[in-house]
């Protein structure tokens, strides 16, 4: 008897409840449809279309060698996208022999040339070619007690040392001087295994090599400046380029074909790039924003503008998709001959996303951890990497033919 008399009386409290929900509904609607749309355009929302296979994200920490990371990087997807498996390759392994060598030539130049820890992707390509490679467990390459790269006291060391054999006066030279030099590099980095252990079986650098089975002569170079004829190759005259490798100049429309083609056919591309520009974030955004097509669309507050630090301009200018540069190949030149345009960083391209105004960007795994907001991941939107990009080595079946008719004559 409680229950049923009370159940009546529920129903109709219920259905008083109900009406002025159902009454205040259109309000609560329409009081949520502006935050619904500030949601829209607040930061930058990415869908993927493209994602090729990568390994790891990595920390190249306090050490410039982002070149010898970056390089990695793209044989190790290169090895994924042919199916031979997940490996970790040792950089420190591709530093050790490439800053010998660098040091050899600097002393042979009497330091007339550029001795530092940078490199490019030709350095990469050739120590896995002379001297083979080795996984990461062969050579962990940090010998210094510590569980990231730091590499202030070797640089230091490396130069000073280096430069008292080049620059010291000296009117002959002992046959010792390159052994002292890779004593202090074993000493940082660990020696160069001769031979290890990998999965049960015994290798040396180069039958490791042989065992993964890249051909280093499959992989190109490509860039695009106008100092040079088109459609032909030279040494880029970055002081990294110690080696002087050469790249294929394209115009920068078939530059960016390639990079396209590359990743949607399920390549990834090495690339060297400027990231000194303001819309170049450490939080995975790189874009060129239109400072002053921005200062129009904001009625023209110059002095709030004038106003704001550098770093707050950025945050500014990066916050969310706004309106970009529009490169061109006169830009790009103008950028590169003023020293605008610095060879300053290696990454990997490996995808294609789009912003939720439908504008697309490049996915780049970057090694620098993966304490930042897509975990490793930078999105550089296409007007970046068209201005900004020093060179891209990319696997050459990646280049569209009819491009690559005029390359490879």
């Amino acid at each position: 008897m409680y229950f049923c008399s009370r159940k009546p009386q529920i129903n109709v409290i219920m259905m008083k409840k109900i009406m002025l929900l159902a009454a205040f509904m259109p309000f609560m609607l329409w009081a949520k449809k502006p935050q619904k749309e500030a949601d829209k355009t607040d930061g930058f929302q990415f869908t993927t279309i493209v994602e090729n296979p990568i390994t790891s994200i990595k920390n190249q920490n306090r050490s410039s060698t982002c070149w010898s990371f970056s390089g990695l990087a793209l044989f190790e997807a290169e090895l994924l996208r042919t199916g031979k498996g997940d490996y970790d390759l040792s950089e420190m392994f591709v530093v050790h022999h490439t800053m010998l060598d660098r040091a050899e030539r600097y002393v042979r130049l009497h330091g007339d040339a550029s001795f530092s820890p940078g490199g490019s992707f030709y350095d990469v390509a050739y120590c896995w070619k002379n001297y083979g490679i080795v996984p990461q467990q062969a050579m962990p390459g940090i010998m210094y007690g510590d569980s990231l790269h730091v590499h202030n006291e070797l640089d230091a060391v490396a130069e000073a040392y280096t430069d008292a054999i080049a620059k010291g006066g000296l009117k002959t030279l002992t046959p010792v001087w390159q052994d002292g030099l890779e004593a202090i590099y074993d000493t940082y980095l660990g020696e160069c295994p001769e031979t290890f252990e990998y999965e049960g079986q015994t290798y040396t650098p180069q039958t490791f090599a042989e065992h993964l089975g890249l051909d280093m002569d499959d992989y190109v170079s490509v860039t695009s400046y106008t100092h040079h004829p088109f459609y032909t190759s030279f040494a880029l005259e970055i002081q990294d380029n110690w080696r002087m490798g050469e790249s294929y100049n394209l115009p920068i429309e078939e530059m960016m074909e390639v990079i396209r083609n590359a990743v949607e056919n399920g390549f990834t591309v090495a690339w060297g790039s400027d990231v000194s520009e303001t819309g170049f974030t450490r939080q995975g955004i790189a874009v060129m924003p239109d400072a002053a097509q921005e200062q129009e669309l904001k009625g023209s507050d110059m002095a709030r503008w004038l106003g704001l630090s550098k770093e707050d301009r950025q945050k500014e200018l990066t916050s969310k998709p706004r309106p970009e540069v529009q490169v061109t190949q006169e830009m790009r030149q103008k950028a590169f001959d003023n020293w605008e345009t610095t060879d300053d960083h290696g990454m990997l391209i490996y995808g294609i996303a789009q912003d939720q105004n439908g504008k697309k960007y490049f996915m780049v795994k970057n090694s620098w951890g993966t304490d930042n907001t897509y975990k490793g991941t930078w999105y550089a939107s296409e007007a970046f990497v068209a201005y900004k990009t020093m060179n891209i080595l990319v696997h050459k079946d990646a280049i569209p033919e009819h491009i690559a008719q005029k390359l490879f004559k």
